[in-house]
């Protein structure tokens, strides 16, 4: 069964990116700390990363984060959802305007320009077809930003959440919760590693 999770890193106090991210700040100032455990070599580390990515069937951001990642320092063939992991899924964004031109051509965009509910509606289809394909299930995965994670989280949209809580404190920065629609979640797993704490959390 294709489930819908986000799946996002964030600080201690609560935040996605650091101050002033954007296509040339990227995630902001001391942003990229928040993803340190991505590239560590703790097992554990390389396991949260693996499993991630090979359970994607499609992957849905925000228009701002997609203008970061097609950016000038964005994704490349050695950075990059997974990169060096698995075959990439599709990408569907979440934006007002279809951007009239794509860095990374090569991956498999969507552009999706009715609305949250519609992009996961589309991104659940893609995934399902990739499931298809390869004979397992696959899922959404919600990457972000924070406002696309939040949004879908209040809507209902979202059957499980994964952070990445990192020992970073950003102290501003775009936050994940502020404002959220109350939510039941049930602690599913922790997991420690040596740069960050993996928390699974089903949504109910």
């Amino acid at each position: 069964m294709t489930r819908i999770i986000a799946d996002i890193s964030v600080s201690l106090d609560g935040f996605v990116t650091g101050p002033d991210p954007g296509p040339e700040g990227g995630l902001g100032a001391g942003g990229d700390a928040l993803h340190t455990w991505a590239f560590s070599d703790d097992p554990e580390d390389r396991r949260m990363l693996s499993e991630g990515t090979a359970r994607s069937g499609a992957v849905v951001l925000g228009r701002r984060l997609f203008d970061v990642v097609d950016g000038p320092d964005g994704w490349n063939d050695e950075v990059g959802y997974g990169a060096a992991e698995v075959g990439t899924p599709s990408f569907v964004v979440v934006t007002s305007a279809v951007p009239e031109r794509v860095r990374r051509a090569d991956l498999d965009w969507r552009f999706v320009t009715t609305g949250l509910p519609d992009a996961v509606a589309l991104a659940r289809e893609r995934a399902r077809a990739a499931s298809s394909e390869r004979g397992k299930d696959l899922d959404v995965v919600l990457m972000g930003g924070g406002v696309t994670v939040r949004s879908a989280l209040d809507a209902g949209l979202v059957d499980a959440l994964v952070l990445h809580l990192s020992p970073v404190v950003l102290g501003a920065g775009t936050p994940l919760f502020t404002g959220a629609v109350p939510r039941t979640l049930v602690q599913r797993k922790v997991i420690p590693t040596s740069t960050a704490t993996h928390l699974f959390y089903d949504v109910v």
